[in-house]
């Protein structure tokens, strides 16, 4: 099983719980942008206790590592868990929705994309995900960061809301970054 593959079944457990859901980080990145290489997938639910015994069903012990303790901790402190696939090395990292103004405005702005042929999954906003990517860049420094942003501001940047992304900077502290990019992207040929 492939990434694309996997993203197809953990779309499709997810919408048939009714969970929402929302594709972010990396694999977002290069949807909007360049690509470049991940083992991980990172998606936003809002799942609570409810989904548990059907989301431990949906991911059999003999296929997938998903825990349950795991499950029941990120609900509890808003976290994250891990579904992952052993036999791929691939993981997913399952983060756990909020009820913040950002994560809430971000499920409202979700696109419906087709990551292959085969399927359509929900993903966040290019804007959304430059704004997590910023954030990302502040806590913890990492240059690729920055490249995905610059990814998405070249390819896809005649679609992105700068005065959104603007205005979230501004509420979220990131108005420096999000004036070095800008300036980063500006500068270059």
């Amino acid at each position: 099983m492939g990434p694309y593959e996997l993203l197809q079944k953990i779309a499709g457990v997810f919408e048939q719980l009714q969970i929402p859901y929302l594709v972010t980080g990396s694999v977002a990145a290069m949807a909007y942008g360049e690509p470049r290489l991940t083992n991980d997938i990172d998606i936003v639910a809002a799942i609570d206790a409810s989904h548990i015994a059907s989301l431990l069903k949906a991911f059999p012990e003999d296929e997938f590592y998903i825990s349950e303790g795991m499950i029941r901790q990120a609900i509890a402190h808003q976290g994250q868990f891990n579904i992952i696939q052993p036999a791929s090395g691939l993981k997913v990292d399952v983060i756990i929705k909020q009820d913040t103004p950002f994560d809430n405005s971000r499920f409202k702005r979700i696109r419906r994309i087709s990551p292959a042929e085969s399927y359509q999954a929900n993903f966040a906003a290019p804007e959304d995900v430059i704004i997590k990517k910023m954030e990302y860049y502040r806590d913890g420094g990492s240059e690729k960061h920055l490249r995905d942003i610059t990814g998405i501001l070249k390819i896809s940047g005649e679609e992105v809301d700068r005065n959104y992304i603007a205005e979230w900077a501004k509420r979220l502290n990131l108005t420096e970054i999000w004036d070095a990019v800008q300036k980063r992207i500006d500068e270059k040929p």
